[in-house]
C-alpha cells in the first residue's frame, strides 16, 4: 500500500499536476513568510483529489477501489482502500495523516504532531491490522502579478513526497510530547525518517516506555485502567 500511494502522488507530481492556484486581491500578493500556515488545507485536499481520480478510472493500475475524506476529529485526513489478492480478504485499509512542509523554511517539517498517545494505542490494540500512514508532500510557493486586473495569481507546486508507516519509525525519529492531553506523538524530522522494522506489539511497547519515562508507570496505570487496555482481577 505504501509503494501504491506513493506512486499515485508521485505520478501527478512527475506529470505536471501539482499545482494549486490560488488568487488574492492583496496588493502586497501572497504572505509567502506565513504561507506554511494555510498550506496544509489546500495540499491535503490536493491529495485528496489525486485518489478520487484513480478511483474513477476502473481500470486503474494502483488496486485503489475507494476514497474517503476524515471528519473534522479523526486522527487521519484520508482513507484509502485497495484490493486485496489474497484469498479470503477482499481489501485493505490505509488511513492516512498528510502533512505539509514547506520547502524553503528550514524549520517546516520539525516535530509535527501526529496523533494522541492513547488514540492510537487503542486503534492498534483493537484493530492490530490498524494501519496509519504518514504521507509527507514538500511544497513551494510562488506568485504572478497579472497586469490586466493586478490580481495576483498564487501557485502552490507539490515539489516532493515521501510516506511511511508510522508502526516502523524507529524509536530515535518518534517523539512524545507529553504538554497535550495523553500526549502527542511527534516526528523529530519529517524530511529524514529512518524505519525499523517491528510488530504491532513492539510498537505499543515502545509508545508505553516512552509514556512511562515521560510521566511514570502510575500514569500509565490509570490510562491503561481508563481505556480498558488491561484486565485486572478484583477480590
Amino acid at each position: 500500500m505504501i509503494e501504491k500511494l506513493s506512486a499515485v502522488i508521485q505520478n501527478a507530481i512527475a506529470a505536471g499536476d501539482n499545482r494549486i492556484f490560488i488568487h488574492t486581491n492583496l496588493k502586497r500578493g501572497l504572505p509567502l513568510e506565513n504561507i506554511n500556515k494555510v498550506a496544509g488545507p489546500f495540499v491535503e485536499a490536493w491529495a485528496l483529489e489525486q485518489f478520487e481520480s484513480v478511483v474513477s478510472d476502473a481500470a486503474n493500475l494502483y488496486t485503489l477501489i475507494n476514497v474517503q475524506a476524515g471528519k473534522r476529529l479523526d486522527p487521519f485526513d484520508i482513507v484509502l482502500q485497495f484490493k486485496r489478492k489474497r484469498r479470503g480478504e477482499h481489501y485493505l485499509s490505509a488511513n492516512v495523516d498528510v502533512k505539509a512542509t514547506a520547502e524553503d523554511i528550514k524549520t517546516s517539517g520539525k516535530s509535527p504532531n501526529i496523533t494522541s498517545y492513547a488514540r492510537i494505542r487503542t486503534e492498534y490494540l483493537e484493530d492490530p491490522d490498524y494501519i496509519f500512514v504518514i504521507l509527507s508532500l514538500k511544497h513551494k510557493v510562488y506568485g504572478e502579478k497579472e497586469a490586466d486586473t493586478w490580481m495576483t495569481k498564487g501557485i502552490m507546486e507539490v515539489t516532493t513526497s515521501a510516506a511511511y508507516d508510522l508502526k516502523y519509525i524507529s524509536a530515535a525519529d518518534l517523539n512524545y510530547n507529553p504538554a497535550l492531553g495523553t500526549g502527542q506523538l511527534q516526528i523529530r524530522d519529517i524530511h529524514y525518517v529512518e524505519l525499523e522494522p517491528r510488530t504491532v506489539w513492539e510498537f505499543l511497547q515502545l509508545l508505553d516506555a516512552k509514556f512511562i519515562k515521560s510521566k511514570g508507570e502510575n500514569a500509565w496505570l490509570a490510562l491503561a485502567r481508563k481505556h480498558d487496555w488491561i484486565k485486572e482481577d478484583i477480590a
